[in-house]
């Protein structure tokens, strides 16, 4: 265990952290492509008995009209938020039957017809509503519409305050506050060095449809007639054909702590792209992005791992951040679990949060130009080969392999692991970090893998396999028993959304054009 490491979880120790980590917060955001019975992108549009995209705090929709989105509150354990996230896809499953539409089961889309066919989502005509609109729209004029139906699991996580209490040894709030923030972007730093383990564990997505990529050339090789594949791929969600996208590689956004953080951030979102600028904002009286910066908002910059704090109403992300600090973690490397009905398991999140945790712990010195290019070089590289025998990644200048680097983090994580079980684990963080041991030493157990074998011993393409595990987990879905308070408390969500949204769009004025422009006024982004 590095010696930093164990220095602080003794200090933890010897002051008493039975409780500490007990109420922690966990949320999940998980997306889903609707699909209809026969394996494509549904065109209908949200159904009104979700309620409104606009305005439910709970199922909305991302990209597309077809791309739902699910949303947990943050629950004090990893149960409660799973419990929450399985009641919301039984709900959504009852009323996709009356469509004879399902959720897609893996995170790279079904198949796709031409990229301008997919719809955008709609958000009603209230001017929040229209901003949601045109920001997809210049997401699908700058990458592409097919990429942005990928699907993720992201996973908010954050320490409570009796952690920092002790953490920091203070009770001050402005220590306090000072001390969170640096720690959490030394967290993001170290998660941005050694992330890669996540798609290396957890990718599943080695395998795409031929029609995702809409006839370009690939480097990727041919499984069958209708899959492309990476033989020794983990997450092609995570590679330079989905989120990890080229058109940001030269942003640079710096994680060295909040000032950097948000100031770089704000330069993305104010600084013109020429190729941006030919696009054009409104052409002949229609909206084709928000603007032609390098970021059009702060949430267009894809990135592993963010730190975040909620927006109040009109509040830009940047503001908040700097206003209030860092409340949670978001971790965005994880691919919808294609085995898992939910498509996220219990086992991954406790692994993640004892990993977030040793990244907290660990030394964290700022990150230099050299180790963030080692850092996009690892992240592709594992996406893309990271089961390959042998395989060689990038560090402090040299080259370290893959396998060593693995068993150094997780035999770091052993003491993390000691410290939530015997807050509240029961041996269940233990377990979690037993099933990736596993993996390490046998890759043929990473889903990324399973996934291969599972298409070979079928005789299955890539769709034919989602599709398959499409109909399994809406079965699962639909056998739930969803309580019946459970039920009229989503169905009362679904109509108070509806009445929401329909509530703003009657009694907002000013144009959509001097909406916009304030939203964007110098000094909204500063405090």
């Amino acid at each position: 265990m590095p010696q930093r490491v164990e220095e602080r979880l003794a200090r933890l120790r010897d002051q008493g952290c039975i409780n500490c980590l007990k109420n922690g917060l966990h949320g999940i955001e998980k997306e889903s492509l609707r699909v209809t019975a026969d394996g494509r992108i549904a065109m209908t549009p949200h159904p009104p008995a979700l309620g409104a995209a606009l305005t439910h705090p709970y199922i909305t929709t991302d990209y597309s009209e077809a791309l739902l989105e699910f949303v947990t509150p943050p629950f004090g354990s990893v149960d409660q938020t799973l419990a929450h996230l399985q009641d919301l896809h039984a709900f959504t499953a009852h009323v996709l039957d009356v469509q004879n539409e399902r959720l897609w089961a893996t995170s790279m889309p079904c198949v796709m017809g031409r990229d301008e066919d997919i719809p955008i989502a709609e958000y009603g005509q209230s001017n929040g509503g229209r901003m949601r609109h045109v920001y997809r729209q210049g997401l699908g004029q700058r990458y592409g519409r097919v990429m942005q139906v990928i699907s993720g699991v992201h996973y908010n996580f954050s320490l409570p305050e009796s952690f920092w209490r002790l953490f920091t040894g203070s009770q001050d709030p402005k220590v306090l506050r000072e001390s969170r923030d640096t720690f959490y972007f030394g967290l993001i730093r170290n998660f941005q060095r050694t992330g890669w383990l996540i798609p290396f564990l957890f990718g599943a997505s080695p395998a795409i449809c031929k029609s995702f990529l809409q006839g370009a050339s690939s480097h990727f090789e041919s499984f069958d007639a209708h899959t492309l594949y990476e033989p020794w791929g983990t997450s092609l969600r995570m590679s330079d054909i989905g989120y990890k996208n080229k058109n940001q590689a030269r942003l640079g956004i710096s994680y060295n702590d909040l000032a950097s953080y948000t100031d770089t951030l704000e330069r993305a979102t104010t600084t013109p792209e020429p190729e941006y600028e030919r696009i054009g904002t409104q052409v002949d009286g229609e909206w084709r992005q928000l603007n032609a910066n390098m970021l059009q908002i702060e949430n267009e910059y894809y990135s592993f791992i963010r730190p975040k704090q909620p927006t109040r109403p009109g509040e830009r992300p940047v503001q908040a951040l700097r206003d209030r600090g860092v409340e949670y973690i978001e971790v965005r490397a994880l691919d919808v679990s294609a085995f898992d009905p939910l498509g996220v398991n219990e086992t991954q999140l406790r692994f993640i949060e004892a990993f977030l945790i040793y990244c907290l712990l660990l030394e964290s010195p700022p990150l230099s130009e050299s180790e963030e290019h080692e850092i996009d070089v690892n992240q592709e590289r594992v996406a893309c080969r990271g089961r390959q025998p042998g395989l060689k990644l990038l560090r402090k200048g040299g080259k370290t392999s893959l396998y060593g680097w693995t068993r150094e983090i997780l035999e770091g994580m052993e003491g993390v692991c000691q410290l939530l079980d015997s807050n509240h684990g029961h041996g269940k963080y233990a377990k979690a970090l037993a099933d990736q041991w596993k993996k390490l030493e046998d890759p043929d157990q990473t889903p990324s893998a399973r996934i291969l074998q599972t298409m070979r011993e079928r005789g299955e393409s890539f769709s034919d396999f989602a599709d398959r595990l499409s109909n399994e987990h809406m079965q699962h879905h639909r056998a739930h028993p969803l309580p019946d308070e459970s039920r009229a408390r989503l169905e009362t969500m679904a109509r108070e959304s509806l009445q929401q949204q329909a509530e703003r769009e009657a009694t907002e004025q000013g144009s959509f054009e001097a909406y916009v422009a304030n939203y964007f006024s110098p000094g909204r982004a500063s405090s």
